[in-house]
Protein backbone atom coordinates (compact mmCIF):
# COMPACT_ATOMS: atom_id res chain seq x y z
CA UNK A 1 0.00 0.00 0.00
CA UNK A 2 1.22 3.44 -0.85
CA UNK A 3 1.73 5.95 1.58
CA UNK A 4 -0.68 9.32 1.53
CA UNK A 5 0.57 12.57 1.24
CA UNK A 6 -0.57 15.34 2.82
CA UNK A 7 -0.16 18.54 2.97
CA UNK A 8 -0.82 20.59 5.75
CA UNK A 9 -1.72 24.87 5.42
CA UNK A 10 -1.77 26.34 8.64
CA UNK A 11 0.10 29.64 10.18
CA UNK A 12 0.52 28.03 13.54
CA UNK A 13 4.01 26.35 13.59
CA UNK A 14 3.08 24.33 16.62
CA UNK A 15 -0.28 22.99 14.88
CA UNK A 16 1.40 21.91 11.73
CA UNK A 17 4.08 20.21 13.73
CA UNK A 18 1.55 18.31 15.84
CA UNK A 19 -0.58 17.27 13.19
CA UNK A 20 2.84 16.58 11.18
CA UNK A 21 4.42 14.08 13.45
CA UNK A 22 0.42 13.23 14.36
CA UNK A 23 0.10 11.95 10.98
CA UNK A 24 3.67 10.73 10.47
CA UNK A 25 3.61 8.25 13.49
CA UNK A 26 -0.15 6.92 13.71
CA UNK A 27 -0.49 6.52 9.48
CA UNK A 28 3.18 6.47 8.28
CA UNK A 29 1.73 8.79 5.97
CA UNK A 30 4.34 11.28 3.83
CA UNK A 31 3.38 14.49 5.07
CA UNK A 32 4.52 18.14 3.97
CA UNK A 33 3.86 21.54 5.68
CA UNK A 34 2.99 25.31 4.32
CA UNK A 35 3.03 28.17 7.01
CA UNK A 36 0.77 30.34 4.16
CA UNK A 37 -1.75 30.00 1.80
CA UNK A 38 0.61 31.55 -0.90
CA UNK A 39 3.00 28.86 -0.13
CA UNK A 40 0.14 25.79 0.44
CA UNK A 41 -1.09 26.65 -3.29
CA UNK A 42 2.31 26.53 -4.77
CA UNK A 43 3.30 23.30 -3.29
CA UNK A 44 -0.06 21.73 -3.82
CA UNK A 45 0.41 22.09 -7.30
CA UNK A 46 3.74 20.73 -7.63
CA UNK A 47 3.74 17.97 -4.60
CA UNK A 48 0.46 16.86 -5.70
CA UNK A 49 -0.88 15.60 -2.24
CA UNK A 50 -3.98 12.86 -1.42
CA UNK A 51 -5.70 15.36 0.22
CA UNK A 52 -5.17 18.83 2.33
CA UNK A 53 -5.50 20.14 5.16
CA UNK A 54 -6.37 24.09 5.48
CA UNK A 55 -6.46 26.23 8.49
CA UNK A 56 -9.90 28.61 7.62
CA UNK A 57 -8.11 31.80 9.72
CA UNK A 58 -4.66 33.07 8.33
CA UNK A 59 -3.23 36.51 7.78
CA UNK A 60 -2.85 37.94 4.07
CA UNK A 61 -4.72 34.60 2.34
CA UNK A 62 -7.37 33.38 4.57
CA UNK A 63 -8.67 29.81 4.47
CA UNK A 64 -11.95 29.91 2.43
CA UNK A 65 -10.15 32.01 -0.58
CA UNK A 66 -7.04 29.66 -0.84
CA UNK A 67 -9.65 27.17 -1.17
CA UNK A 68 -11.17 28.89 -3.93
CA UNK A 69 -8.32 29.64 -5.35
CA UNK A 70 -7.10 25.74 -5.17
CA UNK A 71 -10.72 24.78 -6.67
CA UNK A 72 -10.55 27.14 -9.69
CA UNK A 73 -6.76 25.97 -10.85
CA UNK A 74 -6.86 22.02 -12.97
CA UNK A 75 -3.76 21.40 -11.56
CA UNK A 76 -5.32 21.00 -7.91
CA UNK A 77 -9.04 21.39 -8.25
CA UNK A 78 -8.87 17.38 -7.77
CA UNK A 79 -7.55 17.54 -4.41
CA UNK A 80 -9.66 16.96 -1.59
CA UNK A 81 -9.81 19.86 1.13
CA UNK A 82 -10.41 19.56 4.44
CA UNK A 83 -10.72 22.62 6.57
CA UNK A 84 -9.74 23.49 10.05
CA UNK A 85 -11.15 25.70 12.48
CA UNK A 86 -11.15 27.23 16.07
CA UNK A 87 -15.01 28.65 15.10
CA UNK A 88 -17.46 26.97 13.65
CA UNK A 89 -20.43 28.51 12.24
CA UNK A 90 -23.27 27.12 10.53
CA UNK A 91 -23.21 29.74 8.12
CA UNK A 92 -19.37 29.66 7.51
CA UNK A 93 -19.28 25.48 7.36
CA UNK A 94 -22.14 25.99 4.20
CA UNK A 95 -19.88 28.41 2.85
CA UNK A 96 -16.74 26.25 3.06
CA UNK A 97 -18.73 23.21 1.53
CA UNK A 98 -20.00 25.18 -0.97
CA UNK A 99 -16.51 26.40 -2.11
CA UNK A 100 -15.13 22.56 -2.35
CA UNK A 101 -14.93 21.66 1.33
CA UNK A 102 -14.89 17.85 1.56
CA UNK A 103 -15.34 18.53 5.57
CA UNK A 104 -14.65 20.88 8.81
CA UNK A 105 -12.86 19.52 11.17
CA UNK A 106 -12.75 21.83 14.36
CA UNK A 107 -9.43 22.58 16.74
CA UNK A 108 -8.15 21.76 19.07
CA UNK A 109 -8.30 18.07 17.20
CA UNK A 110 -6.80 15.13 19.24
CA UNK A 111 -3.64 13.99 17.03
CA UNK A 112 -4.45 10.44 17.84
CA UNK A 113 -7.76 10.83 16.15
CA UNK A 114 -6.77 13.12 13.52
CA UNK A 115 -5.57 10.45 11.34
CA UNK A 116 -8.90 8.50 11.75
CA UNK A 117 -10.92 11.28 10.98
CA UNK A 118 -9.12 12.19 7.84
CA UNK A 119 -9.48 8.30 6.48
CA UNK A 120 -13.02 8.32 7.41
CA UNK A 121 -13.97 11.78 5.53
CA UNK A 122 -11.97 10.99 2.54
CA UNK A 123 -13.69 6.90 2.22
CA UNK A 124 -9.73 5.63 2.92
CA UNK A 125 -10.67 3.10 4.93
Amino acid sequence: MTAKRILIIDDEADVREIAKVSLEITRHWEVTTAASGEEGIKLASTCHPDAILLDVVMPQVDGLTTLQRLSANTDTSHIPVILLTATLRLATQQAFVAAGARAVLVKPFDPGLLGGQIETVLGWQ
